[in-house]
């Protein structure tokens, strides 16, 4: 199967769909909860910073998914019509428009539960969705 990167000049309606990628990529689109989790930690990271969401879910830091090297890395490339990845950018589109609430306690990192960063040793999460664990 050949998938074709289609470019939409229009950042508007193109930033949606970036965020949804990384956000589909880090979850698998497992479920609603986990997916409108990371997403609110996307808004909450950008309100803490000063960032925009895109500049968040850009952030190869943050987000294991954007180094080659990860297991995650090629979810980045989802069919656009994969009913998970739709889902990613209905919940993306709606915490552009301030329309989704903080599903994750006001957390500003996470990290998988199957590894542990250095960052994350001194500190206590303060959720844990459908095998992500977030912290502030």
């Amino acid at each position: 199967m050949h998938l074709k990167l289609i470019c939409n000049p229009d950042e508007s309606k193109s930033m949606p769909y970036k965020i949804a990628r990384v956000v589909y990529a880090e979850t698998g689109a497992t479920s609603l909860r986990v997916v409108e989790a990371l997403t609110s930690m996307i808004q909450n990271c950008s309100y803490a910073t000063g960032r925009t969401p895109m500049q968040i879910a850009s952030d190869a830091e943050i987000f294991d998914a954007l180094h080659k090297s990860s297991p995650r890395n090629a979810m980045l490339t989802i069919n656009a019509d994969d009913r998970g990845f739709q889902m990613c950018v209905r919940v993306a589109t709606r915490m552009l428009h301030g329309f989704l609430p903080d599903c994750c306690n006001g957390a500003t990192r996470f990290h998988h539960a199957d590894d542990m960063p250095r960052w994350a040793t001194a500190r206590g999460y303060i959720a844990d969705i459908d095998g992500l664990l977030f912290y502030l």
